[in-house]
């Protein structure tokens, strides 16, 4: 095989599409789309108690947050972890 036929990347280095969508980017893709469409679904107001406090809020609101929280938890542990 010659070098110029072994390179992986296309034209100026450029990588091709199917070195970009792998099959774990697709399904967690995939994921975090169904993850939106779920909360964005839930729309009415609901009571969450927080600690000590009884708040009132949209119920999409505290599934975003709690979702970007574990988003960001996970992401730290697998940046400790490496």
């Amino acid at each position: 095989m010659s070098p110029k036929t072994s390179k992986r990347a296309g034209k100026h280095g450029r990588r091709r599409w199917g070195d970009l969508l792998t099959p774990g980017r697709v399904i967690v893709g995939v994921l975090a789309v169904l993850a939106l469409v779920f909360v964005f679904q839930n729309t009415r107001s609901t009571e969450i108690r927080l600690l000590i406090p009884e708040v009132t809020m949209p119920l999409w609101m505290a599934l975003l947050g709690t979702g970007l929280i574990g988003a960001l938890c996970g992401a730290y542990l697998l940046r400790r972890r490496g």
